[in-house]
C-alpha cells in the first residue's frame, strides 16, 4: 500500500492518520534442546499435557526445561526400552509398546495386554481403548485383554487412527478398517507417509504431496510439486496446515498457497527430519538424527521485540561505544561471544546511534540519551585517536588486539592504542547521518550541540583542505573517500557513483553550514553545483544506471554488471541529511524528486529504513511493506549458512543488473542474515554460525517508525 504524507518545514504532519497500533503478532522462533551424546533418535511424541517425549534405541526420554533427559518418573518402566509409543486418540494418554506387552499409565494403569514376545513393533490406540498392533508378519486388534489376529496386509509402513477408524499405509495402498478387515481406500505408489486433514488423507511422495477423500479415495488435490523440497519423508497436520519433513529441512503450508521453510541451523540442528509432533498451542517439535528442536510461535509486540534486541545489544555488542558483531567459538554458542573490530565500525554504529536518537526523541527516556552519547564518544575518538587533523579513523583498538585487515592499522600517539585507516565514503556517510540525528534529537544544551558541530567541522575542513578527499597517514587519498570533480565527473551518468558521490558531499557541506554557520561550506557547495554540475548529478535518473564496463579505478571495474546495494544504503542515509538541511526550498524540491526516483527502484526490496526515510523526506511510503519487514525480521541473527536456491516453490528470474533472483521477496527469517547494505534477494549465504549481528538493523527502523508515528 503506497501512502503519501504532507510535510512542511521538514516536519511530518499528517502521517499520524496512517499510524498502526502495535498489536501483538505471531512470530516463529527456534528452540534447540540439549541432547545426550550418542542417542539414536526414533520418534518424537506429545501427550495431552503437552509433555514432549522422544523414543530412542536407548530408552524413553522426555523434555525437562531445555534438556532431553531419561524418563525415570515411573520406576517400573524407567529401565525398559519401548519398541513404539503412541497417544490414544481423543484422550492423549501415552501408550507404551514393549516386546512383550502394551500398557498405559493413564486410567490408573488399568489398560494393558501381554503379547507374544517380539511379534509387534507398531501400535495405535483408538478412543475406545482398542489397540491396533502390527509387526513384520503380524496384524492384530487388542480389545481389553483379548488379542484377535487380523488378516495380514503385506508391506505395512504406518498405522493411524482418525475419528475412531483405523488406517494403515502399505507399499501399495491405504487401507481402512471396517470392523472385521482392512479394505483398500486408495492405491499408492512410492508414498512415504500419510496424515489426515479434515475429510482428506494427505499422502507424501518423493515428488511432493497430494490429498484424497478418506471415504472414497478419490483425488482432492493434485500432486503439489511447487513446494520448498518435494522429497517428503514425514507428514503432520497442525491447525489444518500441512507440515512436511524432508532431508533438507521442514516446511509448512502458509496462506495463499505459500510455504514457510524451516531449514538450516537457524531453525533446526541439522536438516534431516526424522519425526514431528505438535502441542496444543501449535508449536511444532522436529526430531533429527542428532537433536530435538521446536518451532515456537510466540506472540509479542514490536515494542517487545525491540526490547529483546536492546537487551541483547547491551549484553554482548558494545565495544568502546561502537556496535560490534561478535565471534562465536564454538559456532552458535552466544556464551562464547567475543567482540571484534570490523571494516566499518563507524557505519554500523551509526545505525545503533540513530536508533537511540529516535528513541530519545520519541520517549525522552534518559537511558536512550545515555546510550546515544556513549556511541557518540566513539565517534569523537576516531578523530582524537590518530595524528591526522580532521581525519576520521575507521575504528580503534587496544594495541595488539586488532582483528580485521591488519595492513590498514596505524600507530596512535597514545602508545596503548592502534587505529585503522583507509577510511571510506561509507564511513563518512555514517558520520554525517549520526551527526544530523544527534544534533536534532539528542543534543539539547549548547555544549552538547557544540560537540556535534566541532566533529562535523573538523571532518569537512579536512575534506576541503585536501581537495575533496580524505588523506591518510601516507599522504594519499584513501581508495573510496573521494568527492573531487575530477573523480566524480570522470564517471559516466550510467554509473551510480557519479550521483552517489555528489549526493554525499553535498549533504555534508549543507550540514556543516547549518551547524557552524561558516560561509565557506555554502560557497563550496554552490561551486560544486554551478561549476561542476553536482546538482545535475544528484538528479540522474536511477533507471538509466546500467552496466558500463571499462571504467577502472585502481584496478577495479566500476561499471560492472551488478547493482551495488551498499550504495543504496549510503544514499538513503544521506537523503535524510540532504533533504532536511537543504539550503533553500528550490533545492529541497529537487532532492525530493531524486529521492522518490531512487525509492521507486528499491520498492521490491521492502526495506523498512528506505521506506521510512523516503516518507520523512519525499513523502512516499509503503506502509504494508514496512510492517511486513519489521514483523518478519529474524530473532536469530547468527550467521548460519542458508540455502534457498534449491527450493521448488520459488520462481527464479533470469540474471539481471539488480540481481533480483525471484519474483517475490522471501520472508526475512528465511533469508541469509545480512545488514542493510546487502541484496535482499540473495538466496544463499551465511557461514557456519561463527558470528552474530547485533540487532541495530531492526532497532533503527522500529524507532524511526515510532518517531514518525507509523506505529502507535
Amino acid at each position: 500500500m503506497k501512502k503519501s504524507c504532507f510535510l512542511a518545514a521538514g516536519l511530518l504532519f499528517s502521517c499520524a492518520a496512517y499510524a498502526t497500533p502495535d498489536l501483538p503478532f505471531i512470530q516463529a522462533v527456534s528452540v534447540k534442546y540439549t541432547v545426550p551424546a550418542g542417542l539414536q533418535m526414533i520418534k518424537v511424541i506429545t501427550d495431552y499435557n503437552d509433555n514432549v517425549h522422544v523414543l530412542t534405541t536407548q530408552g524413553f526420554y522426555r523434555v525437562s526445561g531445555n534438556e532431553l533427559v531419561k524418563d525415570l518418573r515411573f520406576r517400573p518402566l524407567a529401565q525398559k526400552i519401548p519398541v513404539d509409543v503412541t497417544t490414544q486418540e481423543t484422550s492423549g494418554h501415552l501408550y507404551y509398546l514393549y516386546p512383550d506387552k502394551c500398557l498405559t499409565n493413564g486410567y490408573a494403569g488399568i489398560p494393558y495386554i501381554n503379547l507374544p514376545t517380539g511379534k509387534f513393533n507398531k501400535v495405535v490406540v483408538d478412543e475406545k481403548g482398542r489397540m491396533l498392533l502390527a509387526g513384520n508378519n503380524a496384524l492384530a486388534l487388542a480389545t481389553g485383554k483379548e488379542l484377535k489376529d487380523l488378516p495380514f496386509v503385506d508391506g505395512i509402513r504406518k498405522l493411524q487412527v482418525y475419528k475412531g477408524t483405523f488406517y494403515l499405509l502399505t507399499n501399495n495402498a491405504v487401507y481402512r478398517f471396517d470392523e472385521s478387515r482392512f479394505v483398500p481406500v486408495h492405491k499408492v505408489k512410492e508414498v512415504t507417509d500419510f496424515a489426515f486433514k479434515g475429510d482428506d488423507i494427505v499422502l507424501s511422495t518423493s515428488y511432493g504431496y497430494y490429498t484424497v477423500n478418506r471415504q472414497s479415495g478419490d483425488s482432492s488435490t493434485s500432486l503439489q510439486t511447487r513446494v520448498p523440497v518435494p522429497d517428503i519423508r514425514n507428514l503432520l497436520v497442525v491447525n489444518d496446515h500441512v507440515w512436511a519433513g524432508t532431508p533438507e529441512g521442514a516446511f509448512a503450508e502458509a496462506d495463499k498457497g505459500t510455504y514457510r521453510y524451516y531449514a538450516s541451523r537457524r531453525w533446526i540442528d541439522q536438516d534431516t527430519v526424522k519425526s514431528m509432533a505438535a502441542v496444543s498451542n501449535g508449536d511444532v517439535y522436529i526430531l533429527t538424527p542428532t537433536g530435538l528442536n521446536k518451532i515456537a510461535f510466540i506472540k509479542h509486540t514490536l515494542a517487545e521485540k525491540a526490547a529483546f534486541f536492546e537487551r541483547k545489544i547491551r549484553e554482548r555488542h558494545i565495544r568502546y561505544g561502537f556496535i560490534a558483531n561478535v565471534h562465536l567459538n564454538p559456532p552458535g554458542d552466544v556464551g562464547s561471544a567475543e567482540m571484534a573490530d570490523t571494516d566499518n565500525d563507524g557505519l554500523w554504529s551509526s545505525f545503533y546511534l540513530g536508533s537511540q536518537a529516535f528513541r530519545y526523541a520519541t520517549t525522552h527516556d534518559p537511558v536512550a540519551k545515555r546510550y546515544a552519547w556513549e556511541t557518540w564518544e566513539a565517534f569523537e575518538r576516531i578523530l582524537s585517536v590518530n595524528q591526522i587533523k580532521g581525519f576520521p579513523a575507521r575504528t580503534f583498538e587496544r594495541k595488539g588486539y586488532k582483528n580485521s585487515d591488519p595492513e590498514r592499522w596505524r600507530e596512535s600517539p597514545d602508545p596503548e592504542w592502534e587505529w585503522k585507516g583507509h577510511t571510506s565514503s561509507d564511513e563518512f556517510v555514517g558520520h554525517i547521518w549520526s551527526a544530523a540525528v544527534t544534533y536534532e534529537m539528542v543534543a539539547e544544551t549548547p555544549e552538547e550541540k557544540q560537540r556535534v558541530t566541532d566533529f562535523v567541522d573538523k571532518i569537512m575542513t579536512h575534506i576541503i583542505d585536501h581537495k575533496y578527499t580524505l588523506v591518510d597517514i601516507d599522504n594519499k587519498p584513501t581508495l573510496w573517500a573521494r568527492w573531487n570533480p575530477e573523480y566524480i565527473n570522470w564517471y559516466p551518468t550510467t554509473i551510480g557513483d557519479r550521483r552517489l558521490g555528489s549526493t554525499t558531499i553535498m549533504a555534508g557541506l549543507q550540514l556543516a553550514y547549518k551547524l557552524t554557520g561558516k560561509e565557506k561550506y555554502k560557497t563550496e557547495a554552490f561551486k560544486l553545483i554551478n561549476k561542476y554540475g553536482y546538482l545535475k548529478n544528484i538528479m540522474i535518473d536511477y533507471r538509466t544506471i546500467k552496466p558500463t564496463a571499462g571504467y577502472f579505478h585502481q584496478g577495479i571495474d566500476m561499471g560492472s554488471d551488478s547493482w551495488n546495494h551498499s550504495d543504496d544504503e549510503m544514499a538513503f542515509l544521506t537523503y535524510w541529511v540532504l533533504y532536511r538541511y537543504a539550503f533553500n526550498d528550490e533545492l529541497k524540491a529537487k532532492y525530493k524528486e531524486a529521492i522518490r526516483n531512487h525509492w521507486e527502484i528499491e520498492k521490491p526490496e521492502k526495506n523498512a529504513v528506505w521506506n521510512l526515510i523516503t516518507m520523512a523526506t519525499a513523502g512516499d511510503f509503503d506502509a504494508d511493506a514496512t510492517m511486513w519487514w519489521l514483523k518478519g525480521f529474524p530473532m536469530d541473527l547468527i550467521t548460519w549458512k542458508i540455502t534457498n536456491s534449491r527450493r521448488h516453490d520459488i520462481t527464479l528470474l533470469p540474471h539481471n543488473f539488480r540481481n533480483q533472483t525471484t519474483e517475490v521477496l522471501l520472508p526475512l527469517d528465511e533469508q541469509p542474515v545480512h545488514r542493510h547494505n546487502a541484496n535482499a534477494f540473495t538466496l544463499d549465504g551465511g557461514r557456519n554460525g561463527e558470528s552474530e549481528l547485533a540487532g541495530d538493523e531492526f532497532l533503527l527502523p522500529y524507532w524511526m517508525a515510532r518517531y514518525l508515528k507509523v506505529i502507535e
